[in-house]
């Protein structure tokens, strides 16, 4: 890791409580308020790819700010996956199930050609059920999912094992 990228990663906040009792949520809005932070987030996100990487796939919501960023520093496009009922024209649809419920996320229709190797962008991977469903999508688009990336891994939660046959990254582990 480089300088920059530690300090990045030392300005995530620990809230306890938060959502729910028990709960110890990560608060990335330090370093995603910091520009020489979120650069460095940025590029080590970029870091590795597969040159053949031409889009990102960024989910809903602080997926997108990650993955537009990547985008911007690695010259790629981006594909937004959204939750239910923001989109005006859908491609697919997956419903999964959450820590506390479930959710459904859509893909946008025509925004995937076949065989086109994406990255798919996320902030935090918890339990991995967002992260699967966005990669269930992408491929029944047709499209490949090269790499998962991800900022923090929460690894007590077990996500790894929900995309244990995929190409995952996490900049930091806790």
């Amino acid at each position: 890791m480089t300088d920059a990228l530690d300090r990045a990663l030392a300005l995530i906040r620990e809230v306890p409580d938060f959502p729910e009792p028990g709960v110890l949520f990560r608060d990335l809005s330090p370093m995603l308020a910091d520009d020489r932070a979120f650069r460095a987030v940025a590029e080590a996100l970029a870091g590795g790819l597969d040159e053949s990487v031409r889009t990102v796939v960024a989910v809903e919501a602080r997926g997108f700010l990650f993955g537009a960023a990547l985008a911007a520093v690695g010259g790629f496009g981006v594909v937004p996956v959204r939750k239910a009922g923001k989109l005006p024209l859908v491609a697919d649809s997956q419903t999964y199930e959450l820590e506390y419920g479930t959710a459904t996320l859509e893909l946008p229709d025509g925004a995937l050609s076949p065989d086109e190797p994406v990255v798919v962008v996320d902030d935090v991977l918890a339990t991995g059920g967002t992260l699967a469903a966005s990669c269930d999508l992408v491929e029944r688009a047709g499209a490949q999912v090269a790499a998962v990336r991800v900022v923090v891994e929460i690894a007590a939660l077990g996500g790894r094992g929900r995309l244990a046959e995929r190409n995952l990254g996490a900049l930091l582990t806790v």
